[in-house]
């Protein structure tokens, strides 16, 4: 054999060699860089980003009352076609925050003032501010409203109760949608809600405001109005909703709303999902039993699902709602405690009684105790120190610049609840992605530990998520989407 031949074997064979010691490397690191494995996600980069086509539901066999869950910016969504309007993640995070100001704000128990809705609806004066979104991180489904039936886009909402949509003639004003705007005159099945009716008084309790009279017909009149200024207003009426082509709703109490401003990123109007009794989930509480179900998928070019009723849950693990008094139609949980990468932050049970915790399909991200959160980003932060730092993110003051990697490990992070209940978050439920340089920690501290912790939609993204208003409980799934 000649020396040339012997010299290039050699030579491959070291390359073979270092590429395999290599490959090996970069696995050991990522993994070694957060813990042990048991206690870190590997993680591929890719896994978190949205492709730039749709990608339909996994989930083969669906309940009858199941619905598909849509990110408003991604994809699957044809509510925004006009790709300037898209908000950018500082919008994402800045209107998330006014959100949370707002909920904070009604489970203050100092309100001290009167929302009432006082002006008839040709000249109510509720403000029209710049039109901001509710939250530019929600979920939308699709149901049918009226006889015939039109298909409307709405936000679903576990943090409100009055379900609304934009009505002609829009008597005021109405923002741009993208579904055709819904007209009553056109519906055999819609019919107006009286001033003197004991329903029309359901309002208050609902959304904050006392209703108003319409001089004229004697209609009940709604006003709603949300944290960033962005309101609606209309008549409170009965119509026909169709969840699907099997399911109906018959006399389903919603807004028609006939001034409303705001972008609710193309969206027709809102889903409320709370506890109110005028809340979806109350009036529809004989045929569904106040049991309903989602999964919010990974990223925005999946698809989830929404589901009312009787759902699968071998696999889920309830944990009882809290009776913490001031939590109105929220959905409250009993908070104890946080593991990260395997260890559990050594902070006080009380730290999360004082203020209560709430979940919430319409906050992005989750809001801790400043005590909490700066002890799971203490902890994080260690797991991470192999990765080179990026700027804040407006609210997430913790990122990393992940460009340099395909696949990288971060700590695991599991949050314990009432009745013995862990609940792992996927790496998907741990990250927000502003960018491959720009991957950040999605938890921000509240203002005060006084102030509602609450578990946001970027944390159960995945997750199969349970409310068994009835059963008084609240269960998790991993894997729910697929």
């Amino acid at each position: 054999m000649s020396s040339f031949l012997i010299a290039s074997l050699l030579v491959l064979s070291f390359l073979c060699s270092l590429e395999k010691s290599l490959s090996f490397q970069t696995r050991r690191e990522a993994i070694e860089s957060n813990h042990d494995s048991q206690y870190s996600h590997l993680v591929h980069l890719s896994s978190l980003l949205p492709s730039p086509t749709c990608s339909s539901s996994t989930k083969d066999s669906k309940p009858k009352a199941s619905l598909e869950v849509r990110h408003k910016h991604g994809p699957c969504s044809q509510l925004n076609e006009d790709k300037a309007k898209v908000p950018t993640h500082n919008d994402i995070l800045s209107q998330d925050q006014k959100r949370v100001n707002h909920i904070h704000s009604m489970l203050s128990k100092n309100k001290g003032h009167d929302n009432s809705v006082k002006e008839e609806l040709d000249s109510t004066t509720l403000p029209a501010k710049s039109g901001s979104l509710i939250g530019s991180g929600n979920y939308f489904v699709v149901v049918g409203i009226g006889s015939p039936k039109r298909d409307l886009s709405l936000i679903f909402d576990t943090g409100s109760d009055l379900t609304w949509t934009q009505c002609e003639p829009c008597a005021r004003s109405c923002y741009k949608q993208q579904d055709p705007i819904f007209d009553p005159s056109k519906s055999t099945s819609y019919s107006n809600i009286t001033c003197t009716s004991s329903v029309c008084t359901q309002l208050t309790s609902a959304t904050g405001n006392q209703p108003g009279c319409a001089s004229s017909s004697n209609a009940c009149i709604y006003g709603i109005q949300y944290g960033d200024s962005s309101f609606s207003v209309g008549y409170f009426s009965r119509e026909r909703l169709t969840v699907t082509a099997t399911e109906v709703v018959d006399n389903f109490l919603f807004g028609c709303g006939q001034n409303n401003q705001g972008l609710f990123g193309g969206s027709a109007g809102l889903l409320g999902l709370g506890r109110n009794p005028i809340s979806f989930v109350e009036q529809t509480a004989t045929k569904y039993k106040k049991l309903f179900a989602y999964c919010l998928p990974s990223t925005a070019s999946n698809v989830g699902y929404l589901t009312f009723g009787r759902v699968a849950d071998n696999y889920i693990k309830y944990t009882p709602l809290s009776t913490n008094s001031g939590v109105s139609s929220f959905y409250a949980l009993d908070l104890l405690g946080i593991y990260v990468g395997g260890a559990k932050l050594s902070i006080s049970s009380s730290t999360f009684s004082t203020g209560g915790t709430i979940i919430d399909s319409g906050t992005v991200i989750t809001r801790l105790p400043p005590t909490a959160y700066s002890a799971l980003r203490t902890e994080f932060q260690k797991g991470m120190s192999r990765y080179p730092k990026a700027s804040a993110l407006s609210i997430l003051d913790t990122c990393y610049d992940l460009s340099g990697y395909k696949v990288f490990a971060i700590p695991k992070i599991s949050f314990v609840f009432g009745g013995g209940v862990t609940v792992d978050l996927a790496a998907a439920g741990v990250l927000y992605v502003g960018s491959v340089k720009q991957v950040c920690l999605a938890f921000a501290p509240n203002g005060d530990d006084s102030d509602t912790t609450i578990f946001g939609n970027v944390q159960q993204k995945t997750l199969q998520v349970v409310y068994d208003a009835a059963g008084g409980k609240v269960g998790f799934g991993v894997g729910g989407c697929k």
